[in-house]
């Protein structure tokens, strides 16, 4: 994975979206970082990035990028920095990179629930555009197993105030989150619930990623004492099914084209809704080849 920085601390992490983005490491690691399933930060204290260091980031890349026109905002929450903070860092983008025409960063619900609206609004004004908001699951059962912060309906509300305050809304969901299992199982009820709560948020983005336990997690221990089984292929074909027979959208873009996914998709819903059906029904049937496991990544 190609970054575009300067003076970035450990490991980064951006959404595929992003890949000509400048990134600019507001915090180090994730104010939560207790999810079982994520390695992202697990070697990583949380902190805030000192401004002058982000500033020093920026003068290089007006010096030595002029055709830069994005920026995202990272690690894994930057909208929790104080309001002062992150008002000061986007008006310093808008002056040391005038030629940026879009700024996106990621946003967990945590970070949202800290903002007034007026706050979230303030930050729209300033040229924050897309919140990056990972969902993961629709049923507050798996949300609890996983240690996740927030319940569902938590998600929704911050979900809804940010799309109230203008933010464009890009939403993550993890298939294969719920473990092994197929028809009338958690795993089925997990990916019809979340399908049921991304047409409620009616995000303009809507990306499905499959679950890797990464060693060093907690759900990688887990899983090596045998109290969780990771979901098989055909199993994540049918959540990918069941989540998109649940999804409306309106006019939203759907993906499944992470690296970990074993079918990639890039539909606009509803338009696409019936074409997307129908090839994972191809896939399941073993007419349509898979990504191989060895070329899936996180």
């Amino acid at each position: 994975m190609t970054l575009l920085g300067f003076d970035l601390e450990g490991q980064v992490i951006r959404p595929p979206a992003e890949a000509e983005s400048l990134l600019l490491q507001a915090t180090l690691g994730c104010s939560h970082n207790r999810c079982a399933f994520c390695p992202a930060y697990k070697g990583k204290r949380f902190g805030f990035k000192a401004p002058e260091r982000l500033r020093q980031a920026m003068d290089h890349a007006a010096a030595h990028m002029p055709m830069l026109r994005r920026v995202f905002l990272c690690d894994g929450d930057a909208l929790i920095l104080p309001q002062k903070r992150l008002e000061t860092l986007l008006t310093d983008i808008r002056q040391r990179l005038p030629q940026v025409a879009r700024v996106n960063a990621y946003a967990n619900a945590k970070a949202l629930a800290r903002k007034s609206d007026a706050d979230l609004r303030r930050l729209r004004e300033l040229g924050l555009s897309t919140v990056y908001l990972g969902l993961e699951s629709g049923s507050d059962a798996v949300l609890a197993d996983m240690n996740k912060w927030g319940d569902v309906a938590e998600h929704l509300r911050q979900a809804n105030r940010a799309k109230n305050a203008g933010l464009r809304l890009s939403v993550t969901v993890l298939l294969g989150l719920a473990g092994l299992g197929k028809h009338g199982s958690p795993a089925e009820k997990h990916a019809r619930a979340t399908g049921q709560v991304l047409s409620r948020m009616d995000p303009e983005q809507a990306s499905a990623l499959a679950l890797m336990v990464a060693p060093g997690t907690p759900l990688f221990e887990r899983a090596r004492q045998g109290g969780f089984t990771p979901q098989d292929d055909a199993g994540l074909l049918h959540e990918l099914l069941w989540l998109l027979e649940e999804t409306s959208l309106t006019g939203g873009l759907f993906f499944s084209n992470h690296a970990s996914n074993p079918l990639r998709l890039r539909l606009r819903l509803p338009r696409d809704k019936q074409a997307g059906l129908d090839a994972v029904r191809q896939a399941l049937a073993g007419k349509t080849a898979l990504t191989p496991r060895a070329y899936r990544r996180l």
